[in-house]
């Protein structure tokens, strides 16, 4: 999403934020006095008037602040608010927006393809000043651009990349975690370690695995064929904890010995936990498992997953940043290049992993 290229002052709402150490939100409502300035601290609006004056900061146009459609409003879109990876993201960008007084409007598309387009078209005509998705496989072959880059409105994929030049990203290193994972149980012992891999439509699977095949390279661990299973395609995202059960089962049945599991997130993980202890196999005396995400269950369940932390609330206020930076740039008529920013995962050990003895 680009502004318009026009020539104006050298000075920008960002450069008087940075000066005033306030966010370019709260700098542009108190110099339009918009009415969200009477919330604003008279010391802080005192500082920020002050900045302004010293830097020379000039408006391009007070009219055309006061006649702009500007209702404050972000559309977030969310591929199953029932998921949990989706709850801690909510958070982040509820937050974000509250600092930014900006007001979200929340829709739920189901992970139905037609509910989407629905809803991106009601939100793209109320306006929304942008738009926030975290998304899934749904959106893989849907071009969002035309739309958005015809209205010049900021939007941010949270969780994928999309393949193009005005959609800006936000996720985790997934290679990176999934590299912290195998790295933790083979730092215990584990050299017989069974994998569920996530979906073939689901963008982090690629990467996790990749991850892993780099580190089994890099220490000489071989990978059985026969310990490695993959969840099918779903658009329940319930079914992991299913298909970690399922699909633990079936890794029991060949008989072969693993002494830890690698799932592929946290409801697989669950799900891996439960088979094992149908089976009367104790987790982790008898087997160690690992998770990825890092969702509320994880540290409440028994034994507490060991698992990969993907900072969620940072996820969601860092797509808000996004947004608006993108807004600031349209209202001041200079470029935006759409951003693509991964954050740094952690591993957060917990119960269900111990040293092989």
């Amino acid at each position: 999403m680009r502004g318009r290229r026009t020539r104006g002052s050298a000075v920008t709402l960002r450069d008087v934020a940075q000066a005033s150490g306030v966010s370019i939100a709260t700098v542009s409502i108190v110099l339009n006095n918009a009415p969200l300035a009477r919330y604003i601290p008279p010391s802080t609006k005192d500082r920020i008037e002050k900045a302004a004056k010293k830097l020379r900061y000039r408006p391009k146009s007070i009219s055309r602040f006061l006649n702009t459609k500007s209702n404050h409003t972000i559309g977030v879109m969310v591929f199953d608010i029932t998921d949990p990876f989706c709850t801690l993201i909510l958070r982040g960008i509820e937050n974000a927006l509250y600092e930014a007084s900006y007001l979200p409007i929340f829709t739920d598309m189901h992970n139905q393809r037609g509910r989407f387009e629905r809803y991106l078209e009601m939100l793209l005509a109320r306006p929304v000043e942008g738009l926030i998705i975290i998304a899934n496989w749904l959106l893989v072959d849907i071009d969002l651009l035309a739309d958005l880059e015809k209205r010049n409105i900021p939007a941010v994929m949270i969780a994928r990349e999309l393949n193009s030049d005005s959609v800006s990203s936000v996720m985790v290193d997934n290679e990176a975690g999934a590299h912290l994972a195998i790295e933790h149980l083979y730092s215990l012992g584990h050299r017989k370690i069974a994998f569920i891999r996530g979906p073939k439509v689901l963008g982090d699977a690629t990467p996790r695995w990749r991850g892993v095949r780099s580190f089994a390279r890099s220490v000489r661990l071989p990978i059985d064929p026969v310990l490695v299973a993959e969840l099918p395609d779903s658009l329940d995202p319930n079914s992991a904890f299913e298909g970690g059960l399922k699909l633990t089962d079936e890794l029991l049945k060949h008989k072969k010995r693993f002494t830890a599991i690698m799932a592929f997130d946290d409801m697989t993980a669950f799900g891996a936990i439960r088979s094992l202890a149908r089976a009367g196999i104790r987790t982790p005396d008898d087997c160690s498992v690992i998770g990825f995400d890092d969702v509320l269950p994880a540290g409440l369940s028994v034994p507490s997953l060991t698992t990969v932390r993907q900072p969620m609330e940072a996820l969601g206020s860092t797509a808000v940043g996004i947004i608006m930076e993108g807004i600031n740039a349209a209202s001041e008529d200079r470029e935006f290049e759409p951003v693509r920013r991964k954050l740094t995962p952690e591993l957060v050990v917990r119960e269900s992993t111990r040293a092989l003895t």
